[in-house]
């Protein structure tokens, strides 16, 4: 058994001309991994949406890139057992900003930001640890998210 990835984008956003390659993409996260039968939804949204999802979960009023929520329930269908890992909201403004800011492509940015989100919603943190231009990371889901980035650097999701 596979993984659900339920993808969508913010009812005012334009869906991206990519949005169909990301369930590709995170399968084979997952399948790097050896994750199965998750059920994950991942939201592509505008700055001004995940800020007032950060003010409300994180007591943080300003926007940021990727947010993560946990849901742990599992169910039963036609299918078999799906553990439902969570939800991962993406803003597609703040994948410009930080592509900019790493001096990367939106194409590296976006699969950091998947894996990024992935890996928190399957036990993974990074406590206050951030990654910066200047620095290589010491925590363990930073260096694994960097491990799989160099290993699906060939995937194109943003041509």
């Amino acid at each position: 058994m596979k993984n659900r990835f339920l993808i969508d984008v913010e009812e005012n956003c334009t869906a991206p001309e990519w949005l169909n390659k990301v369930g590709i993409f995170i399968e084979k996260i997952a399948e790097a991994l050896n994750i199965t039968g998750e059920e994950v939804s991942i939201l592509f949204c505008t700055d001004a949406f995940i800020k007032k999802l950060n003010l409300q979960y994180r007591n943080i009023d300003s926007p940021t890139d990727v947010l993560s929520f946990e849901d742990g329930s599992v169910y039963t269908d036609e299918e078999g057992e799906w553990n439902v890992a969570g939800d991962i909201a993406i803003s597609l403004d703040m994948l410009n900003t930080n592509a900019e800011y790493f001096e990367v492509s939106a194409n590296e940015e976006l699969k950091r930001l998947l894996i990024h989100g992935f890996l928190h919603l399957n036990g993974y943190d990074h406590g206050e640890e951030h990654l910066t231009r200047d620095k290589e990371p010491t925590c363990e889901m930073l260096i694994l998210q960097e491990k799989l980035m160099r290993d699906f650097e060939s995937f194109i999701l943003i041509a």
